[in-house]
């Protein structure tokens, strides 16, 4: 029987997979923060409902909406989770693949905060591009 957290993230990530971002939402805290590392032009620390939101369409417009996540396993206890993934989609017509981790706090049942941990920082900025660009 898997823990109660790790069925949360999975279901959560099946929501976001199928589009659903307010499925995906509702299982986060009103204040849920999204820390994104790096220097692309998607570092920066997104908080709440609106910023993620936010977060997703400039993701979806920088990939002209190609983003894929595959979930490649999930881990969870009653604090945290770490959901190990792969991340594709096409960007100035160049195809990018990366692994990734998402490490998250959670409470009460609630996904609090997450941290984006790719694999190799350098090949996640270079996908995503310049913060300038």
């Amino acid at each position: 029987m898997a823990h109660p957290n790790e069925e949360l993230l999975r279901k959560g990530y099946g929501d976001f997979g199928r589009g659903d971002v307010d499925a995906h939402l509702a299982i986060c805290s009103p204040e849920f923060a999204f820390n994104v590392p790096g220097k692309s032009r998607m570092a920066g620390r997104y908080v709440g409902r609106a910023e993620f939101l936010g977060l997703v369409g400039k993701v979806m417009e920088a990939c002209a909406g190609s983003f894929e996540e595959e979930v490649h396993d999930v881990l969870a206890n009653d604090a945290h989770g770490v959901v190990l993934a792969v991340h594709r989609f096409t960007r100035e017509g160049v195809r990018r693949v990366f692994n990734t981790a998402h490490l998250y706090h959670i409470e009460a049942g609630r996904l609090v905060e997450c941290w984006e941990l790719p694999e190799s920082q350098a090949q996640f900025d270079e996908a995503w591009g310049p913060a300038n660009g």
